[in-house]
């Protein structure tokens, strides 16, 4: 019999605004929810497409890497950018600094975001 889904919750990043969880540990898969670029620390976000997408995937490692996975697992990723044509050089270059080759799967959609430039899920691999 499998193991039931998990769901994640780690104090040091944003807390969903909905009911929904951060990502969902499913038999040896991990799942995130669109993580956006909040700053719950510091009560303030960077303006920039470049800093927001560093955020953001630095905060989906550390969800990952709470169960066994990092963001070199990810296998697919859906992007919503509030700016598609304005921001996704920007993002996608950032975004490089980030992932190696063979990158993963992407979908990159224009999307009507509330106060945010970027929001990411992911889909990974668990190691362990």
């Amino acid at each position: 019999m499998s193991e039931p889904n998990k769901a994640i919750k780690i104090a040091s990043t944003p807390k969903p605004n909905g009911p929904y969880s951060q990502a969902i540990v499913a038999g040896n898969m991990i799942f995130t929810s669109g993580i956006g670029a909040s700053w719950p620390i510091r009560g303030a976000m960077d303006e920039g497409i470049e800093e927001q997408t560093r955020h953001v995937l630095r905060t989906i490692d550390t969800l990952l890497r709470e169960h066994g996975s990092s963001l070199k697992d990810v296998v697919k990723a859906t992007v919503h950018l509030q700016h598609i044509h304005r921001d996704f050089d920007g993002f996608s270059r950032t975004y490089a600094e980030f992932f190696t080759e063979p990158y993963p799967v992407r979908t990159t959609l224009d999307g009507q975001l509330q106060n945010i430039l970027v929001e990411i899920d992911v889909i990974a691999v668990r190691q362990g």
